[in-house]
């Protein structure tokens, strides 16, 4: 196979970028901690560590990218305030961002987003304007809003200081585990994955690199089949944060330099994760979040004899959703 040729976006984002924003991070984040998940390692063959990134301020991954890039913003720009969209996580993220640096946020968010996201940002003193994310269309939508109130887009995955924040996730996995053989990470527009790309291939460029979609969402899988981005319609499933129709302009070339492998799961597969996540690990977590674990149940993350790690990339559920989920009606 042809190795794709090096992307701007390697010049945009480097290590030594993550590293900076490893730095802007390090006293408004959480260290989240890694453990061990011998529940998963017969799935695999070798050993399984899972980095708890639901622990996370605001409850993901999130945070990260989104504090790094309202922290870079020109002090002009921070003070006219910020717009993002988001189904809640990014959302949750830059609300709390912007209040920190004392900024405003309006957040663009689908209507039928869970009741407590939609609660939470409004709770954090962000505006809140809600779309139908089936039949509008989000980008003009929020771009209209932001050139009439004169607002800074804070996109969740497209936009390089994302994706450095979002990337030091995997900087401090490798720094509280050593090398990798394997790690696995839920997969949306791509934000995390490609930071992780860009963190392993001058860290531990041995380390094999799999990102894990819903199966009615496969974008990235089939964009990187066909050698370019792809749209595909909106995806129906219960991973409310990875339902997107295309990935990131800037991501995706990284995913496909990087990236050796992409999974996919569907609904029961995420679900029978949830489940042993929360009896096993004692640990909550969203359906989103637990793409990589599902994988791994599923056993398509094949490593004998090998050191696996796995992201829980956010906890946003509540116990009502939780239940329903783990306890569908008959």
């Amino acid at each position: 196979m042809t190795t794709p040729p090096i992307p701007a976006t390697e010049q945009m984002v480097t290590v030594d970028h993550v590293r900076a924003a490893a730095a802007r991070l390090a006293a408004v984040t959480v260290t989240t901690p890694v453990v061990r998940a011998p529940v998963l390692d017969d799935h695999t063959g070798g050993q399984v560590l899972v980095k708890c990134e639901n622990l996370q301020r605001t409850g993901s991954f999130k945070f990260r990218g989104a504090y790094n890039a309202l922290a870079c913003l020109p002090a002009e720009q921070l003070a006219r305030g910020v717009i993002a969209f988001s189904s809640g996580n990014h959302a949750l993220a830059v609300a709390t961002a912007a209040a920190m640096l004392n900024t405003t946020a309006l957040i663009v968010m689908p209507a039928d987003a869970p009741p407590a996201k939609l609660a939470a940002v409004g709770h954090l003193g962000a505006t809140v304007v809600t779309f139908d994310r089936y039949t509008d269309d989000r980008f003009t939508l929020t771009n209209r809003l932001a050139a009439e109130h004169g607002l800074t887009l804070i996109p969740p995955y497209d936009h390089h200081d994302v994706i450095a924040g979002a990337a030091t996730t995997t900087l401090q996995l490798l720094e509280q585990t050593g090398p990798l053989d394997v790690l696995v990470l839920p997969l949306g527009g791509g934000g995390q994955l490609a930071g992780a790309g860009v963190v392993t291939a001058a860290l531990t460029p041995s380390t094999r690199l799999i990102g894990v979609e819903t199966a009615t969402g496969d974008k990235n899988r089939r964009s990187l089949q066909a050698g370019q981005r792809v749209r595909i319609p909106v995806p129906r499933t219960i991973a409310d944060g990875v339902t997107g129709e295309i990935p990131g302009e800037l991501t995706f070339p990284l995913v496909q330099r990087h990236v050796d492998e992409i999974l996919v799961v569907d609904d029961e597969e995420i679900t029978a994760a949830l489940a042993v996540v929360f009896d096993q690990l004692k640990l909550v977590v969203e359906p989103s979040g637990a793409l990589a674990v599902a994988a791994v149940l599923a056993g398509r993350v094949i490593a004998p004899g090998q050191r696996t790690a796995v992201v829980l990339s956010g906890g946003n559920i509540d116990l009502a959703r939780l239940h329903t989920l783990l306890h569908p009606a008959r």
